[in-house]
């Protein structure tokens, strides 16, 4: 490989290493969205657990955790595809 060939490699290298770091961040949102949700969840009473809407509580926060991990992996379209399933939610 010339220098020349060396460089745009090494720039390509660079924005590699700047997009794994934001995915990372968002992973890192992701998962804070995740807790917060769950911990609604685990607030809400019993009974209401059980209906629709704490249902779509623990199915969004476990959605989030899922798109967590597939950010950490490496897989957008794992990431897309769980929170896809989010009620409300537009992928």
């Amino acid at each position: 490989m010339n220098a020349t060939d060396r460089k745009k490699a090494n720039a390509i290298i660079s924005q590699i290493e700047a997009l794994k770091a934001q995915a990372e961040a968002l992973a890192g949102e992701l998962r804070e969205l995740a807790d917060a949700e769950q911990e609604k969840f685990d607030n809400m009473p019993e009974g209401l657990q059980g209906g629709d809407r704490g249902q779509a509580m623990e199915e969004a926060a476990c959605n989030l955790s899922s798109a967590a991990d597939a950010l950490e992996s490496g897989s957008l379209e794992e990431a897309l595809e769980a929170l896809g399933q989010i009620e409300g939610l537009e992928v």
